[in-house]
């Protein structure tokens, strides 16, 4: 499925899915840090990285909205953004549940538990993005190109 959000040339929705990623692959290396024995600040800049992964990842399920109203019903290619954009709620919904839960101590630290949530919920994310660049990769595009002239910025 070719991207019809473009900027400059290139596809805003599987720029704007690796922020996301990072924020929250680095919330569960803080949380691992501070359950170590780390600085107290550790369960803080993990809390905030969700908070920031949040909202990149809401960014990036608008982009991916778009696209998906702009494939042609029917086609696989729709199928595709479908999953895809499925996988991506799923995740943000499960951070956005750590977040609420995180926020009931002043600390906004994570527990051994909801550390294990955190990296189901990571590597959801990261299965999500694997399988939606897979999908993407293995079938044509069942559109034609747009005109260099009708591009959506």
């Amino acid at each position: 499925m070719e991207s019809r959000l473009k900027v400059a040339g290139q596809a805003v929705q599987p720029v704007l899915v690796m922020f996301p990623l990072g924020l929250f692959a680095m919330a569960v290396l803080f949380d691992i840090g501070d359950l170590l024995g780390g600085p107290g600040i550790l369960g803080a800049l993990a809390y905030w990285n969700i908070v920031a992964g949040l909202l990149g990842g809401i960014l990036a399920a608008v982009a991916g909205a778009i696209d998906l109203m702009l494939v042609p019903h029917g086609t696989p290619a729709k199928r595709v953004g479908v999953l895809r954009n499925l996988a991506n709620m799923g995740v943000l919904i499960l951070f956005a549940v750590i977040l609420m839960l995180r926020m009931r101590s002043p600390e906004r630290v994570a527990g051994v538990g909801l550390l294990l949530v955190e990296l189901l919920a990571l590597t959801g994310a990261f299965l999500g993005a694997w399988y939606g660049g897979e999908l993407v990769n293995r079938r044509p595009a069942t559109f034609a190109r747009p005109h260099p002239g009708n591009r959506i910025l």
